[in-house]
């Protein structure tokens, strides 16, 4: 269990028309070099130091776990910080230290829980120290054990997932949606002149997921889907999938539902099949480190959340940790931009104003504009990249808010 606070600088909401400014006030806090202080180091204590008397502690002043803080507003943040997933839960723990530093808010304390040691343990100890709100956990089935307890006690989740399945009372996900990428690429195929249509899909939860909303955005751009394959990972399955696939050829796409390896060995083999095919990715490939570099890809078009301000966050992250970020604790710097600004109505010691979180609105931060449906589930305002050149290339800017 580990602490993180800063001193004050206050947040801001987002009302009608304030999306630019809040997009702005992202931009600033990435790029304040002086934003973050590096402490000095700790002063050599005498050799002799004189004897003190231990004040008298109040027992109403303790409680069990954590001491009170009648200053501070408490969050838990539950990350996996051992085990298979320790990278990227301590990415999202610098992500949210990092944020604290920026925006120097006083009313907003910190405490991180380790939920490789179980997630359901973690959510039992933040409720009993005083969390008044749970930023993460990470992994979907991490979320489904912790949301009934902090709905037993009230107490609102911000999760870093991307299952939809698991959003809803009193459950929020900030993840990258595939449902939201997916419909975003195949419109602005569709802007292409494409309307015929393939997917790959992996034998997953995801794949299930990803062929009905690939299904569903292809019907509403008024397009046809030509074949829709499935697939064991591994490379001799992808390419069994691929020669069933040639069979209907010719087609304008296909959608890979995968990551960059199962990308990259599929599409020379679409190309075989249909030269002229324009391959089609989702999140996923943004999350990847070096996807632009696979030659095979070169020409893909993915949706994903802009680049822009990350490219400083990262910058501003590395310099302060000596490593580069995961590209998932973005959502981690987010989370805390958005309890900033919620902090300013926020009274310490109440419970949450969770209400705040359905802002018609939304709020803004590293990955640009988002907002929460009546699902739970983040909106975000989505951009299309295309892998061009070893690097990707923003070919359909993403809006900078909502229209409606």
């Amino acid at each position: 269990m580990a602490e993180a606070e800063a001193t004050r600088q206050h947040g801001s909401t987002m009302g009608g028309g304030m999306m630019a400014r809040v997009l702005t006030l992202a931009g600033a806090l990435l790029l304040g070099a002086c934003s973050t202080v590096v402490p000095r180091a700790p002063v050599p204590a005498p050799e002799a130091a004189p004897a003190v008397t231990t004040p008298r502690v109040d027992d109403d002043a303790v409680a069990q776990g954590l001491p009170q803080d009648v200053a501070r507003n408490r969050v838990a943040l539950l990350v996996p910080m051992t085990g298979t997933n320790a990278g990227v839960g301590r990415s999202l723990a610098n992500a949210t230290q990092l944020a604290l530093l920026d925006t120097r808010n006083q009313q907003v304390r910190i405490t991180t829980y380790d939920t490789a040691m179980g997630a359901a343990v973690a959510a039992r100890r933040a409720i009993a120290d005083g969390a008044q709100l749970i930023l993460g956990p990470l992994l979907a089935e991490d979320v489904r054990a912790v949301a009934p307890i902090a709905r037993a006690a009230k107490v609102p989740v911000l999760a870093y997932s991307n299952d939809a399945g698991v959003a809803g009372n009193g459950t929020y996900l900030l993840g990258y949606s595939p449902q939201q990428a997916i419909e975003r690429v195949v419109n602005y195929a569709q802007t292409r002149g494409i309307s015929t249509f393939g997917g790959l899909v992996p034998n997953a939860l995801y794949g299930t997921r990803a062929s009905t909303a690939f299904l569903r955005a292809v019907e509403q751009a008024g397009g046809r889907v030509v074949s829709l394959q499935t697939y064991d990972r591994g490379a001799s399955d992808i390419t069994g999938a691929v020669a069933r696939m040639a069979k209907d050829a010719p087609y304008g796409a296909v959608l890979v539902a995968d990551g960059g390896a199962a990308a990259a060995t599929a599409a020379p083999l679409l190309r075989r099949a249909s030269p002229s095919v324009q391959l089609l990715g989702t999140e996923f490939w943004n999350t990847e480190n070096g996807i632009a570099a696979r030659p095979a890809l070169s020409g893909a078009w993915f949706a994903s959340v802009s680049d822009s301000l990350y490219r400083q966050y990262a910058a501003k992250y590395r310099a302060r940790f000596g490593a580069a970020p995961y590209r998932l604790s973005s959502l981690g710097y987010d989370s805390v931009l958005l309890v900033v600004r919620v902090a300013r109505d926020w009274r310490v010691g109440s419970t949450f104003p969770e209400a705040r979180l359905r802002d018609g609105d939304g709020f803004a931060g590293v990955d640009g504009p988002f907002r929460f449906g009546r699902d739970g589930v983040a909106e975000r305002a989505l951009e299309v990249q295309e892998i061009r050149g070893g690097q990707t290339v923003t070919v359909s800017p993403a809006p900078s808010g909502f229209g409606n």
